[in-house]
């Protein structure tokens, strides 16, 4: 059956709240297709809200199995500039104008 909803787009995986050392909004972590994923929303937040969740974040990343999610409402260049030494990332943007960024550690 999930794979079926997952082609339909609209698989959600379980997602489970987790407490980030220094982060001041919700993260969650789910795993899908071997990776484990954790995500925050900052859409809602003001500057320095959503570098310092980022940061946060990031710092949880050990491995290569590990990403990290952050729901922007802009594309975060200050962020991206300055971790580019030490992570990759995707970005896309969504129907609403936000931007959802994946970050992998290099």
């Amino acid at each position: 059956m999930f794979g079926a909803d997952r082609e339909k787009g609209i698989y959600m995986p379980h997602k489970e709240l987790v407490k980030i050392p220094r982060a001041t909004l919700d993260f969650y972590r789910y795993e899908e297709d071997g990776l484990v994923f954790y995500e925050f929303d900052a859409t809602e937040c003001t500057t320095p809200e959503p570098m310092v969740n980022a940061m946060a974040g990031l710092g949880m990343l050990q491995n290569d199995n590990e990403r990290l999610v952050g729901i922007f409402f802009h594309k975060p260049m200050p962020l991206l500039e300055r971790i580019s030494e030490y992570f990759s990332y995707e970005a896309y943007e969504l129907e609403s104008g936000d931007f959802r960024i994946v970050f992998k550690k290099l």
